[in-house]
């Protein structure tokens, strides 16, 4: 048995939406920050901090669809606010952006 087993109902609090990149810039306070603006569907899109920029060039990432945990209470990252997570899996060699095959409406729940 795993010993990091959680209940389904503390999965089900997670609330992840798709969301389209609409802004990107590097951090130059940092190596690994960018700055990204995302539209998720909402009345203004929402700033997330994430450290991608070692693999991922700014304006690569403008228009990009991605998963966002749309429901982290937000921190503050270098100064500044970071209003939820990207999705990204990693392996020993690389990092990658978790995104959907077909794009979708912003704001779409992943289930």
């Amino acid at each position: 048995m795993l010993d990091n087993v959680i209940d389904y109902e503390d999965f089900a609090k997670i609330e992840l939406k798709v969301g389209t990149i609409i802004s990107a810039e590097a951090l130059t306070e940092s190596d690994k920050l960018l700055k990204l603006q995302i539209d998720l569907g909402e009345e203004n899109p929402r700033q997330i901090i994430a450290g991608l920029k070692l693999v991922y060039e700014p304006n690569d990432l403008i228009n990009q669809q991605v998963i966002v945990v749309a429901n982290l209470k937000p921190r503050t990252l270098m100064n500044h606010v970071s209003e939820g997570m990207l999705l990204a899996g990693s392996d020993l060699e690389k990092l990658a952006l978790i995104a959907p095959i077909t794009n979708l409406k912003n704001g779409a729940k992943i289930r």
